[in-house]
């Protein structure tokens, strides 16, 4: 299946039309492994004079302490100048930055220089996400697409950042963001009635990048879908870290423990295959830690080494991203914990791939079907407005 093309197969790009570019923060200090220090960067931000507030704020062409911008969808926030502000810290909310690495970020539009505001719109609801990787040509590089029910990012560790599909156009799992006529044509085809969340599933199990986008290829066959259905959703629940039931956990009560006490300030990660011991920092063990965990990779990068460095990254003095914990948090250990636990048990799922005499519906039968070619508007965002949404200075948006 490595060698499908899209004269076989489909693109996820016609499968999942709707797409979004990934957000363009424009500044760090928005962002944090832990809720309480964005709040303190919040209270640091509003308490500094008029100079001082426009070098920590770190402006852009897009976002200044004059900016007017509209309301995050969802998110009662103020929409007075930064110049002015002086009232509380937004709520922080949990998002995904990155493969696997669930932070925190303050919902405040006047902050985010890009924040795709039409994603915020259908959050919530049974609302799922796919978020392609960033291709390499290795082929062992990592999963082509990843999974997430909190907003993603759509950060690339490879540089290459991929698009966010949303599996559902509207808030609260309506109109599925489907090619029009894709789940039907499969329904006839299988003799067996398929969801939207089905095909998310077999996105998850089946795709594969590729130079020319992420492709998918389709059986014809519904006894081959259904097995590659079952293991995406296999994948999907170990990549939301079991946030719908119970959480996973590696069998035979075999599961990574904290050995020895993680120091207040630890450096750098090592590990020993031999033994299966994670080194964090000067003195700090954790294990078993299975050699899948350790080299478990997105885009040819190591996520465990992603997921550390970005808690221990030095940063600059004076600056808002400097307010962070002293020491490390326990939370940070807990976090790391089951992250091992999901590396170890996604690098233990067999493959799908597909049998050398499995046949596939090629893009020629979805096309004489009428499910292709997808329609622009299938392209483009729903327009799902029906509430009002505040826009600059307290004045209503119109959409």
């Amino acid at each position: 299946m490595p060698g499908v093309t899209h004269d076989e197969a489909p693109l996820l790009a016609d499968l999942m039309p709707w797409s979004v570019a990934p957000l363009r923060p424009g500044r760090g200090w928005p962002m944090a492994p832990d809720a309480a220090s964005l709040k303190a960067r919040w209270n640091a931000f509003v308490r500094a004079d008029a100079d001082a507030r426009e070098a920590l704020l770190r402006p852009t062409r897009s976002r200044t302490l004059h900016t007017a911008v509209a309301q995050l969808p969802g998110h009662d926030v103020a929409t007075v100048r930064l110049a002015r502000e002086a009232g509380p810290c937004p709520e922080p909310v949990r998002v995904l930055h990155g493969p696997f690495d669930e932070q925190w970020l303050i919902p405040d539009h006047r902050l985010i220089d890009v924040a795709r505001p039409e994603l915020w719109r259908v959050l919530g609801g049974g609302q799922l996400f796919l978020v392609e990787q960033g291709y390499v040509a290795d082929a062992g590089a990592g999963p082509a697409v990843l999974a997430s029910a909190v907003l993603p990012d759509g950060r690339s560790p490879a540089g290459r950042p991929g698009r966010i599909r949303p599996l559902f156009r509207r808030p609260g799992g309506a109109e599925p963001n489907l090619a029009p006529g894709l789940l039907p044509f499969l329904t006839r085809s299988y003799g067996a009635e398929v969801a939207a969340e089905d095909v998310l599933a077999w996105v998850l199990a089946a795709a594969r990048a590729s130079s020319a986008g992420c492709v998918v290829p389709v059986p014809a066959d519904g006894r081959v879908w259904a097995r590659g259905v079952a293991a995406g959703r296999r994948l999907r629940w170990l990549q939301s870290r079991g946030a719908d039931g119970e959480r996973p956990r590696m069998p035979g009560g075999r599961r990574p423990y904290v050995r020895a006490p993680l120091p207040a300030r630890p450096g750098e990660l090592a590990y020993d295959a031999d033994e299966e011991v994670l080194f964090v920092g000067d003195g700090g063990v954790i294990s078993p830690v299975p050699a899948g965990a350790w080299d478990f990779r997105v885009s040819g990068v190591r996520v465990l080494e992603l997921w550390f460095g970005r808690r221990v990254a030095e940063a600059e003095p004076g600056s808002l991203d400097a307010i962070r914990p002293a020491a490390w948090p326990q939370a940070w250990t807990s976090e790391l914990l089951e992250l091992i636990t999901v590396l170890a048990l996604l690098a233990e799922e067999p493959p799908f791939s597909l049998a050398e005499g499995d046949g596939l519906l090629t893009p020629a039968e979805l096309r004489a079907a009428g499910v292709l070619p997808v329609p622009e508007w299938a392209r483009r965002p729903a327009s799902v407005l029906d509430h009002h949404e505040e826009g600059p200075e307290g004045q209503f948006a119109l959409l």
